[in-house]
């Protein structure tokens, strides 16, 4: 059977902890940030954990990453 392969688009999207945790990256946070906030900014920072149901979807298809 062959290897298991990582899908492609999640791999910059997803982040694979020590722990086995899933961390996620906030979405807004790229470009066109002159116009918001400094809060609006400061509330988009961090890479949130990912809930358990998720967890169990996206360590199918991040089956390499570590």
């Amino acid at each position: 059977m062959p290897k298991m392969k990582t899908h492609s688009s999640l791999k910059g999207r997803f982040k694979v902890t020590g722990s086995g945790k899933v961390t996620r990256y906030k979405a807004h946070k790229n470009h066109l940030l002159s116009h918001k906030s400094k809060r609006a900014k400061r509330v988009l920072n961090g890479n949130p954990v990912m809930a358990p149901g998720d967890v169990r979807r996206l360590k199918q298809q991040l089956a390499n990453l570590k």
